[in-house]
């Protein structure tokens, strides 16, 4: 009887144990998954921010010239000149 009884024990906690390391363990690879998801995503934009650096890079070193400088400052944001007339064509 008792040898019966020891044994059910046993057969139960090694079920719980492994009923548990199956939730923590399941639990954590859900959340690497997750987490290397948003790294994808995170990687994504640094990419698109790294060409971005690279563009205003580029456009900064371009308007050090006052004549691009000017420009600039006429098509980006419509500047003239006083008595000038500007037609945008577009």
């Amino acid at each position: 009887m008792q040898l019966k009884l020891d044994k059910r024990f046993w057969v139960v906690i090694t079920c719980i144990i492994v009923v548990f390391t199956i939730f923590i363990v399941g639990r954590n690879l859900l959340h690497a998954i997750e987490i290397r998801k948003d790294i994808a995503i995170l990687e994504q934009e640094r990419a698109i921010y790294r060409a971005r650096i690279e563009q205003d890079s580029t456009l900064l070193e371009e308007l050090k010239y006052d004549d691009n400088l000017e420009q600039f400052a006429r098509e980006r944001y419509r500047m003239q000149r006083r008595g000038e007339k500007v037609y945008i064509v577009e």
